[in-house]
């Protein structure tokens, strides 16, 4: 069974893992600053269920959905491309999965999700399923 991850995760662990390791120039505003309701719903649509299935099934699809409403729907001032990053790591190591990418090549790929027009959402995440199906693993290997 998938373990899901929790708001305070992303708080705890991948809010300022984002703002320790890539803080940059723009500085990521503190977790308290987030808007209403929009990281919770990020962190739920993964695991809606429909008729009694899945809408999205597997790691890899709510790993992909979680990456891009986190970035498509803006739940922080600042930084949602950092923390959506961040948030995708910590969602696959719980899952006992890895992604591994160049960081750059992760960054650019999240840029070019950001940039991507709201219509093409479903182009896009089928993108993301299979740039994290390209890059994914067991945790033991590499």
């Amino acid at each position: 069974m998938l373990k899901k991850i929790s708001i305070e995760t992303i708080q705890q662990t991948a809010h300022s893992l984002a703002v320790k390791t890539m803080n940059w120039n723009e500085p990521i505003p503190d977790f308290s600053t987030r808007y209403p309701n929009v990281l919770e719903s990020c962190v739920k649509v993964p695991h809606q269920r429909y008729a009694g299935r899945d809408l999205y099934a597997g790691l890899v699809r709510k790993a992909a959905i979680l990456f891009y409403l986190m970035i498509k729907n803006h739940p922080f001032q600042n930084g949602n491309k950092r923390i959506a990053i961040t948030t995708l790591f910590i969602f696959l190591y719980i899952n006992n999965k890895w992604i591994y990418v160049d960081s750059a090549e992760l960054y650019n790929f999240a840029v070019w999700v950001a940039q991507s027009p709201p219509k093409f959402k479903e182009q896009v995440v089928q993108a993301i399923n299979k740039f994290i199906k390209d890059y994914i693993k067991d945790l033991e290997e590499k």
